[in-house]
C-alpha cells in the first residue's frame, strides 16, 4: 500500500487528510501549526506528525506527498518532493508561473514519478457523465459554455478571485472541449483590496467556434456553482449546489420558422449520477496511478494547460480587458505569465516589449524596457539586460549575456556563451546616410562561441570575432579577430591571448598553459588552438628550448 504524507492540513488540507485516511494510505500529517497537529493527534491516532517538511522528504517510509499549502509555495515544495523521489499530488494551481509547472512536469517524467494536480471537478460524477453526453452527440454542436462560481467569501490576500475560483471552471471547459482557446480576455473589479480582484469575467474563444464565459466572485449574496452547455440540439445544466438533480438535460433550443428563430421549450430530464465524493475519487485515482503505473487524468501537462489559460486571463486583466492571442508568445508579467513562440517558458519584465512571432528559449530573462522584435531568435538561459533591442533577423545563441543599452541589429549572430558588455555597439552598414536606404547592403557580423566584448566597444559590421576572443573596453574592431585573441585600442589590434576561462595566457615556444584553470594551448601559423588532450607541456617546452 502507498504511504502518503499530507503537507498543509488547513482549510482544504483537512479534507485530503480525511480521505487518504479513509483510503488507508495516510501515514504522516505535516503542518507548521503545532496547535493544528495537536487536534489531529486526537482524531488520527497511530499516524505520524511532523512540523518539518524536510523530515518528511527524508523518510523512506513515505512514498507520496500531497501538497495543500498556499499557492505561492506549490512549486518550491513540489520540486523538493519530486527531487526526493516522492510521487506528488499538488492542489490547484500546479504553480504560479508556466515555466515552473513545465519544470515540475519534466522532473516527474524524467524520474518516472507521478505528478498530479487537484482539478477536482474532473473526478465529479456529473462531469464524467456530462463528458459522455457531449461525446455522444446528444447536445449537438456545442455553441457556448458559461460557468458561474459565486459566493460571499472566503476572501484571500495571497491570490485574487481568478486564481482562487477559476481554475476549476477552466479545467472543466478544456476537458469537455478537448481543445485550447485561441484568444482570451478578462475584466474584473477590485473592491476590498486595491491590488486584488474580487470579481472577474473571462471569455475564452476556441478555434471550433465555441465561446466560454467564466464568471467568478466572492462578493455575491448567494452561493452558485453552475455550468451551462448550450448545443444546437439540447442544453445541459450542472448545478453543484443542488442536493438532487445536479445534472439535467433540457430539450430546449432554437428552431427556424419562416426564417425567424423560435424558441423550443420542452421539459428537462434529470440525469442519474453516482453519489461518490469527488475528492475521494480523486485521491483514490492518485493511489491507483502510483500502484498501477498509470498517467493521472490531471497530470502535469493538464496543470500546464490550465495555467497557460490562467496566465493569459491575468495578462488581460492587468491590461483592462485586452484580447490575448494564445497562438502568439505569452510574456510573463508580475511572475504570473509564461510561454513563448516555441512553447518554452521565459521571463520578461512587465515593461519589456515582445513582438510576435519570435523565438525565445526557456529560462531566458528579459529585463526592463527591452524590445524583442518579431523574427528575432534567442536561445535558452540568456540574460537580456535593460534597454536592449534585438532586431528582426538577429540570432542569439544559448547562455548569452547582453548587458544594458545594447542593440543587436539584423545580420548579427551571437553564438553560445557570448558576453556583450554595457553600451557596446554593433553596426550593420558601412556608410550610413539618413536620406539613403541601404537595408539591402546590411553586412553580417558573427560573434563566435564564448567571445567577450567589453563595455563601450564597437564592432564594425562584416567582421567575425573568433571563439573565446576578448575585445577590451572601448576598442573598435575593424577586421576579423582570431580565436582567443585579446583586442585593444582604436583600431583594435592583438595585444595578447586569452584562455577560455577569461585569463591571459603567455606562449613559450608556441605553447601555453593557463595558470588559473590549467587548460593548454598551441600557437601556429593557423592560429591558437586548445589542446583537447592534456599532456606535460612544461617538459615539452624545455625539450624544445
Amino acid at each position: 500500500m502507498t504511504n502518503v504524507a499530507v503537507v498543509g492540513s488547513g482549510y482544504w488540507g483537512k479534507n485530503l487528510v480525511r480521505n487518504f485516511d479513509e483510503l488507508g494510505a495516510l501515514h504522516t500529517i505535516c503542518d507548521k501549526n503545532v496547535a493544528t497537529l495537536k487536534s489531529f493527534r486526537e482524531r488520527y491516532p497511530g499516524k505520524q506528525f511532523q512540523t518539518s517538511f524536510e523530515t518528511v522528504l527524508e523518510s523512506p517510509a513515505i512514498d507520496a506527498v500531497v501538497i495543500a499549502t498556499p499557492a505561492e509555495t506549490h512549486f518550491e515544495l513540489a520540486k523538493k518532493a519530486l527531487l526526493a523521489g516522492k510521487h506528488t499530488f499538488v492542489e490547484k494551481p500546479l504553480a504560479l508561473v508556466g515555466g515552473e509547472a513545465e519544470e515540475l512536469h519534466r522532473i516527474a517524467r524524467d524520474r518516472n514519478l507521478k505528478l498530479m494536480v487537484g482539478h477536482i471537478l474532473l473526478y465529479h460524477p456529473a462531469i464524467i457523465k456530462l463528458k459522455e453526453i457531449i461525446d455522444s452527440g446528444e447536445l449537438g454542436k456545442i455553441n457556448y459554455i458559461y460557468s458561474n462560481r459565486l459566493n460571499l467569501g472566503k476572501f484571500r490576500v495571497e491570490e485574487n478571485i481568478l486564481w482562487s475560483f477559476a481554475p476549476h471552471d477552466i479545467s472543466v471547459i478544456l476537458h469537455l472541449l478537448e481543445e485550447m482557446p485561441t484568444q482570451v480576455m478578462a475584466q474584473g473589479g477590485n473592491y476590498l483590496n486595491r491590488d486584488i480582484a474580487d470579481v472577474t469575467m473571462s471569455v475564452l474563444s476556441f478555434k471550433s467556434g465555441v465561446k466560454g464565459h467564466i464568471f467568478v466572485s466572492w462578493l455575491h449574496p448567494d452561493k452558485e456553482q453552475k455550468l451551462v452547455i448550450v448545443g444546437d440540439k439540447k442544453m445541459a445544466v450542472f448545478d453543484d449546489t443542488l442536493s438532487e438533480g445536479k445534472l439535467q438535460i433540457h430539450d430546449k433550443g432554437v428552431e427556424w420558422v419562416n426564417r425567424r428563430p423560435v424558441a423550443r421549450k420542452n421539459k428537462a430530464q434529470i440525469v442519474p449520477i453516482e453519489s461518490d465524493e469527488p475528492l475521494k475519487a480523486e485521491c483514490a485515482h492518485f493511489l491507483e496511478c502510483i500502484e498501477s503505473d498509470r498517467t493521472p487524468k490531471t497530470d502535469g501537462n493538464n496543470g500546464i494547460q490550465v495555467l497557460k489559460v490562467l496566465n493569459a486571463c491575468q495578462e488581460s486583466l492587468e491590461h483592462q480587458g485586452a484580447v490575448i492571442d494564445m497562438t502568439c508568445p505569452l510574456v510573463p508579467r508580475s511572475g504570473r505569465r509564461d510561454g513563448s513562440s516555441n512553447s518554452e517558458s521565459f521571463f520578461a519584465h512587465e515593461t519589456a516589449v515582445i513582438d510576435a512571432p519570435c523565438r525565445i528559449g526557456k529560462e531566458t530573462k528579459i529585463w526592463h524596457f527591452s524590445h524583442i522584435m518579431s523574427g528575432a531568435e534567442i536561445g535558452e538561459r540568456c540574460n537580456i539586460g535593460q534597454n536592449v533591442v534585438i532586431s528582426s533577423g538577429a540570432k542569439v545563441g544559448h547562455n548569452v549575456k547582453i548587458q544594458n543599452n545594447v542593440s543587436v541589429y539584423k545580420g548579427v549572430t551571437l553564438e553560445d556563451d557570448v558576453f556583450c558588455g554595457p553600451s557596446m555597439v554593433f553596426t550593420n552598414v558601412i556608410n550610413p546616410r539618413s536620406h539613403v536606404s541601404r537595408k539591402h547592403e546590411f553586412k553580417e557580423t558573427l560573434i563566435k562561441k564564448g567571445a567577450t566584448i567589453g563595455a563601450n566597444a564597437t564592432i564594425i559590421c562584416g567582421n567575425t570575432i573568433g571563439r573565446y576572443a576578448f575585445v577590451g573596453a572601448g576598442a573598435v574592431v575593424t577586421k576579423d579577430v582570431p580565436d582567443y585573441a585579446l583586442m585593444l585600442g582604436n583600431p583594435a589590434t592583438i595585444a595578447g591571448w586569452m584562455c577560455e576561462c577569461g585569463h591571459k595566457i603567455q606562449f613559450q615556444s608556441g605553447v601555453a598553459i593557463c595558470n588559473e584553470c590549467g587548460k593548454q594551448y598551441r600557437r601556429s601559423l593557423e592560429g591558437v588552438t586548445r589542446l583537447e588532450k592534456a599532456f606535460n607541456l612544461i617538459s615539452s617546452m624545455q625539450s624544445w628550448t
